[in-house]
Parts: C-alpha cells; sequence; structure tokens
C-alpha cells in the first residue's frame, strides 16, 4: 500500500491495511524497523524516561490522540481505550499501522489533519522539531479539545542545542536538519495563541543517558531544585482548552460542612449561606458530636422547611477528610464545596468561589486567608509560621502556587472530583484533614487551581480541633509522601 506524503486528507491504516503491509513489505519492513530500532537502543534510557512522564499524567484506558506519532512507540505504551496518531511521514505511518494494528494511524500534515471526534489528552513531543506551522498545528488540535481536555507539549530545551548536535555528530543521536529551537516561554506563546492556558510547567530529564546511581539521583532529585530545574533536556507543558463559561443558573450545588461539637454554629451556617446557581443543598455530617450538634440541625432543618438541610451521621470513621468524603458522596450538586463549620470563612464569600468555577478561570478553587489581615486571635502565631511554610513546600512539590493550603474552603465541579476519586488510590487514603487528599489529586490529574482570598475571622463558638504539634507530624509526612510520589517519581 502506497501513502502520499503530501495527502491533503487523512488515509487511515486500519487492521487489514496493517496485514496486507506485513505481507508487502517482507524483509525491507523488518529492515526498516531494526535500523529504526537501533537508534532507540542506544537511546533506550531517554526514551523510557520519556514514556514514564507521560504515564505519569495519562492513565490507562483514556482516548489519547499523538500529534507526530512515528512509530507508534509511546501511544501503544500508553495502553488507550482508544489510540490515534497523525503522522505526516507516509513509511512511519504504514510501519506504525503494521506494528500496533490496536492503534488508528493517520497520514496527514500536522496543520492540516481532520477528525470529527474528541480526546482525554493530545500529546505533541519530539515532532516539533520539524513542524513548519506549529500556531496552525494547534489550531487544529483545538478541533478535538473537549473543556476538560489537557494537552501536554514535551520539547527540547534551547540550551542543549550544542549538547545535541554533539551526539547527532558522534552518532549517539539521529541528525535532524532545520529543526525549531524553542525555549518555554515560546512554546507557552504558541499556546496561547492557539487558544490554550498553560496550566503547568516542568523541567525533566537532566541526565538522558544511564549512568548507574547518578541518572535517578540528577533527574529525580537534583533537577528539582533551583537554580538546576533550569538545565534539563526536556520541557513540559501541560495546557488546558480556554473554555466559555458555565451557564450559571443550570448549575445546582452542594454545600458540605463537617461537624463535631459545633451546635451554636449550625443556624448561622444555615442562615448565612446563599442559594446559589439553580438551588443548593446543604449538607451536614456530623462525627459524633457530644454537644447536641445533631439535634439541632435537626430542629433546624425542621424550621427551615423551604431549605434543602441534610444530615448525615459519620459513623465510626472520624476526621474531616473522612467526613468530606461522605458528604460528597451523598451529594447531587453540580458544585461540590466545602465550609468549616467554624465560620471563620464567611458562607458569604460563597458565591466568589462558585462565580470563579462558573466562569471557566479554575477547575478548583481553593480559599487563601494569609493576604488579608487576621482578625485578632483568628489564628496563632505558630500555627501561621507552619501555613506559611507548608504553601512554599507544596507549591514547590506541586508545581503550583499555592498561598494557603490549609484554607478548608474548597469548590469543584462534580465530574472533576470524580475523577480525583477515581484516582485516588496513587496516594492512597492518607489524608485525615481532606485538604490534601483533593489538592493532590486536583495537581494530579491537571486541573486549573486558583486561589481566591479570604478574610478569616475567629471561631465564636466552641473549640478547635487543631493540635500544632500532632497535626504538623501527619503534614510533614503527607510532605514525604507528596514528595516520593511526585518529585521521585
Amino acid at each position: 500500500m502506497t501513502v502520499s506524503a503530501n495527502t491533503a486528507l487523512p488515509v487511515n491504516l486500519g487492521a487489514d491495511a496493517a496485514s496486507a503491509s506485513r505481507h508487502d513489505c517482507g524483509a525491507a519492513f523488518e529492515t526498516e524497523v531494526a535500523h529504526i530500532n537501533r537508534w532507540r537502543r542506544r537511546n533506550a534510557y531517554y526514551y523510557a524516561q520519556m514514556h514514564r512522564l507521560f504515564k505519569l499524567h495519562i492513565p490507562p484506558g483514556s482516548r489519547v490522540l499523538e500529534i507526530g506519532c512515528g512509530l507508534g512507540d509511546l501511544l501503544s505504551d500508553l495502553r488507550p481505550s482508544r489510540g490515534v496518531g497523525i503522522e505526516c511521514k507516509p513509511r512511519h505511518a504504514e510501519l506504525a499501522a503494521a506494528r500496533f494494528p490496536d492503534l488508528e494511524i493517520v497520514c496527514a500534515d500536522y496543520a492540516g489533519f481532520e477528525l470529527d471526534e474528541t480526546f482525554d489528552y493530545v500529546i505533541v513531543s519530539n515532532a516539533l522539531a520539524e513542524m513548519q506551522d506549529i500556531q496552525a498545528m494547534l489550531e487544529r488540535v483545538r478541533s478535538v479539545c473537549r473543556p476538560d481536555t489537557r494537552v501536554i507539549v514535551a520539547y527540547f530545551n534551547a540550551l542543549w542545542e550544542p549538547i545535541l548536535n554533539l551526539a547527532s555528530m558522534f552518532r549517539q543521536r539521529a541528525s535532524v536538519r532545520d529543526i525549531n529551537w524553542l525555549n518555554m516561554s515560546d512554546v507557552a506563546n504558541l499556546l496561547d495563541l492557539g487558544d490554550f492556558e498553560v496550566i503547568r510547567r516542568s523541567s525533566e530529564i537532566m541526565c538522558p543517558k544511564y549512568v548507574p546511581l547518578l541518572s535517578s539521583f540528577l533527574n529525580r532529585f537534583v533537577s528539582r531544585l533551583w537554580p538546576m530545574n533550569r538545565l534539563p533536556l526536556v520541557s513540559l507543558l501541560i495546557a488546558r482548552p480556554r473554555t466559555a463559561p458555565e451557564n450559571a443558573d443550570r448549575l445546582t450545588c452542594s454545600v458540605v460542612i463537617p461537624t463535631h461539637n459545633e451546635r451554636g454554629n449550625v443556624a448561622a451556617a444555615i442562615e448565612r449561606t446563599p442559594e446559589l446557581g439553580a438551588g443548593t443543598e446543604i449538607i451536614f455530617v456530623d462525627g459524633d458530636s457530644s454537644d447536641g450538634t445533631a439535634d439541632e440541625v435537626e430542629a433546624q432543618i425542621a424550621a427551615h422547611p423551604d431549605r434543602d438541610i441534610k444530615l448525615i451521621h459519620q459513623g465510626e470513621k472520624k476526621g474531616k477528610g473522612d467526613a468530606v468524603r461522605k458528604g460528597f458522596a451523598a451529594a447531587k450538586g453540580d458544585v461540590l464545596m466545602i465550609l468549616d463549620a467554624d465560620l471563620t470563612v464567611a458562607p458569604e464569600d460563597l458565591p466568589k468561589f462558585f462565580n470563579a468555577l462558573a466562569s471557566g478561570r479554575g477547575e478548583f478553587v481553593n480559599g487563601t486567608r494569609l493576604v488579608y489581615p487576621l482578625e485578632d486571635q483568628a489564628m496563632r502565631f505558630l500555627n501561621k509560621c507552619g501555613n506559611q511554610t507548608f504553601s512554599i513546600l507544596f507549591s514547590w512539590l506541586l508545581n503550583q502556587r499555592f498561598r494557603d493550603t490549609l484554607c478548608g474552603t474548597k469548590v469543584l465541579l462534580r465530574k472533576n472530583y470524580e475523577r480525583i476519586a477515581a484516582g485516588r488510590s496513587y496516594f492512597g487514603h492518607f489524608d485525615p484533614f481532606g485538604d490534601f487528599d483533593l489538592t493532590f489529586g486536583a495537581a494530579r490529574t491537571n486541573l486549573k487551581i486558583l486561589e481566591i482570598p479570604v478574610r478569616y475571622g475567629a471561631r465564636t463558638y466552641g473549640e478547635t480541633s487543631i493540635r500544632r504539634f500532632r497535626d504538623g507530624w501527619l503534614l510533614i509526612k503527607m510532605s514525604w509522601l507528596a514528595f516520593r510520589k511526585l518529585k521521585l517519581r
């Protein structure tokens, strides 16, 4: 079968074509694959690391499109439920289709392919080097994206140009002429022109050749530290399509309020929580209170027949994290919100979170209490120092800015929470607070994280359940877990 290198429309090579290709190519097929694989074997460690990086962001069973799929090795290794590769070189497209008949390989120009479907993830990797019109390619990519699609672009750091040219000279790398040398800002600007918003950036692979012990040390530790994080070979950018705002009038909301001995705050929580969007339900999740909190919730339900209020008894498990998960499981709203029962973050601020989510500016909206001055007695000095320290630490761990990781007010769409919950096993049920289960999950699923400054008031009823040294030790353990999972991955 022959495929034109300048095919105007995609030429699909399915299982039948793959079988025919094997028959027609014979020994020539095996020879060409072997030639290409020789280059890959010379750089097997580099390719293994690249596959590992993409697997961290793309779960098996996803719908994946790869622009510049080459011989299809990466796309196949991701184990997609639907894998489509765009390849402009006809011979490479033929070989990829023959090697991986479960994939659909489309031979087309990168800026002119046409597909009538959408994908969960779009990969643009080494092919960026030879593209004639990257902006036009990204505009085509935009046509196959949904609002929740993530585009992952991996490209060589321009600082490595002389090193890679030297590697080609010594036949450690395939020689390529007239390639595009782009820095991370160039790629981000092209994504912006293509109607995408960059949500994460990172630098990866400081040592592309395997050296026992040294490679892992450089790639998984040294490359994460400033200023060495400017030097690795690969720049990785993750972007999302710019989306139209949600119809706020159609979104329903569920406000989950975990309680433990908060009787005096129940009535105010109901009265001060506004109705949002198409309707708001309030869900109290009580953790075996001894001050009559559950009875007060029942009394307030009877007193407010016009409000949608529910009470859930937490049961044997304790902790805010478990309460939040139980509340979200029972919630019916499109938008899920957490409101701390001590009302130190005012319920009147919830419309700010709702509007930020509905407008599309953020997908995981986190409150920050450390912008405005704190009310007297709202946060003890050591607690404030701890919050600021962990905010710096988690900003580094997650490659996203966090001013306040421990603010209890967090808001996200139900569909995005379901994605986080589906991947919870990656970190495990480690979080008694509930904040980091969501924060880590939002970062891992590449949600656009947005912070909203709130004024933090003093508690007016009851006592805090925070224990500085006990909880501080738990935070240190969670930081170590995040470091192992996200930085030493």
